[in-house]
């Protein structure tokens, strides 16, 4: 199925499947920018199975924010892609959820907290340009995952309890002794847990651990 228009407003992940399912298996050049793993094609089994299958055929490049590490599971399968031959970096950045295919395609996801979530596929060349240079800026001031994940593999072990003693109101001495560090250890290591969470504060760290599903 063609896309019928050069900027197409889709409502819901069922029609954006069947819309844009035969664009993923026929690109050669996918551009991939997300806040999480959870995005809509993540979603779909088979686009997975065939994403995964077919990814040394292709140029992959996918783009996440840090909280992706914090997830053993999440990191493991980010490296399994990366051995398959996908390239992927960490940056800190807020990002839109973002798919690229070919360069003469995007696909960019509306608001996450409406009951059905908005997408625009768009083909017209200059907005897809435009689109694409803001993802090739993102991605050049990107890390590499194994430079991020090799900062983050302490903190990754103990962000359960950090985030338990964060979301129950721990005092910082009583949490580092818990934990067997000085306080300004811990504090450290909570900041450093607040940059993988894309958060500037404590009092957003329950809701955002939430949503990636560490809580």
């Amino acid at each position: 199925m063609e896309l019928v228009s050069d900027i197409s407003l889709i409502r819901g992940e069922e029609e954006l499947f069947d819309r844009t399912a035969h664009l993923f298996v026929a690109a050669t050049d996918i551009a991939c920018a997300a806040d999480d793993l959870y995005t809509w094609a993540l979603s779909r089994p088979s686009l997975t199975r065939q994403g995964e299958r077919l990814v040394r055929d292709k140029r992959i490049r996918k783009l996440y924010r840090p909280g992706v590490l914090l997830n053993e599971q999440t990191a493991q399968h980010l490296h399994r892609l990366s051995g398959l031959g996908a390239q992927i970096r960490i940056g800190t950045e807020e990002i839109n959820e973002t798919i690229l295919l070919d360069e003469r395609v995007a696909i960019m996801a509306g608001d996450e907290g409406k009951e059905v979530r908005s997408y625009s596929v768009i083909s017209r060349p200059e907005l897809v340009q435009g689109i694409l240079s803001l993802f090739e800026t993102a991605w050049l001031a990107a890390a590499t995952l194994e430079t991020f994940d090799a900062r983050f593999a302490d903190i990754r072990g103990e962000t359960p309890q950090i985030l338990e003693f964060l979301t129950t109101g721990r005092k910082d001495d009583q949490a580092a002794k818990s934990l067997g560090m000085g306080v300004r250890t811990y504090q450290r290591r909570v900041s450093e847990l607040l940059v993988a969470l894309g958060v500037t504060s404590r009092l957003q760290v329950d809701a955002r651990a939430r949503e990636l599903g560490l809580l």
